[in-house]
């Protein structure tokens, strides 16, 4: 962990849930508040369907409802796009930006991220900024370049720590099971954290650096207990209750 930061262990639900997945919000918003204290911040970012009622259920809870996409416009003739206003507006305290699958499977650039984490801000949320290099450039011994090249051009001038949110999640690792070393990990992180602390100064050293990719309830603590780790960005294991509490459980322990 960095000193001086409080952990953030959130969840991606993805292209997941209908009605019937609040019964698993409801879950988690009793496990988190059956806690007499809770040494980290949690959060479940849910498609644009469910954030009104996701942050219905969670309102008084523990847990923050969040979105997982946000057009940079506020309005405008962007059909099928949600605004980060609207998401606001729904009760969104926070959106993802820039992951892996939206750069892939939507062609979105650094110069678009940094647009939509720049929308994130003027609409009120914390921006959650993801960033990670593929296998083939791991093997190729780039993994650095291509991520601080995601860094330079996918945050904003002007970042605060108290509004955004570093997220790396090596693609090869989503959904897939494998996960870096411990040693990778941290050499990532540490490298992360070294252009925003010198381009932002105080606020760079204290913006979380989440590490997401098959991160579960059997490895989280492992995970957590890695420096520079800030917490995590859970994809798959942040769809049943009982899989995310145990990982957030594994902050601390």
């Amino acid at each position: 962990m960095t000193p001086g930061v409080t952990p953030l262990v959130a969840g991606n639900w993805k292209m997941n849930g209908t009605a019937a997945s609040l019964d698993e919000i409801r879950d988690v918003c009793a496990g988190l508040d059956a806690e007499s204290t809770l040494p980290h911040e949690t959060l479940l970012c849910v498609p644009s369907t469910l954030i009104e009622r996701a942050a219905g259920v969670a309102a008084e809870s523990a847990l923050a409802i969040g979105a997982e996409d946000c057009h940079e416009k506020e309005s405008g003739a962007h059909t099928g796009d949600v605004s980060a206003e609207m998401i606001a507006d729904a009760g969104a305290k926070s959106v993802i930006v820039g992951h892996s699958e939206r750069r892939t499977d939507h062609g979105e650039t650094d110069a678009i991220v940094q647009a939509k984490a720049a929308a994130a801000w003027r609409a009120g949320l914390t921006a959650i900024i993801c960033v990670g290099e593929t296998r083939e450039e791991r093997e190729a011994g780039k993994a650095q370049d291509v991520v601080g090249t995601q860094i330079s051009g996918s945050v904003p001038d002007g970042m605060k720590a108290d509004t955004t949110v570093i997220a790396y999640e090596p693609v090869w690792a989503i959904g897939t099971g494998l996960v870096p070393s411990s040693d990778d990990i941290a050499a990532m992180h540490a490298f992360i954290r070294e252009p925003m602390a010198s381009r932002f100064g105080e606020e760079g050293s204290l913006v979380r650096i989440l590490y997401g990719g098959s991160v579960k309830p059997g490895n989280a603590a492992e995970i957590f207990a890695i420096p520079h780790v800030d917490g995590g960005l859970i994809g798959g294991a942040s769809l049943k209750a009982a899989d995310f509490l145990a990982i957030c459980e594994g902050i601390g322990s």
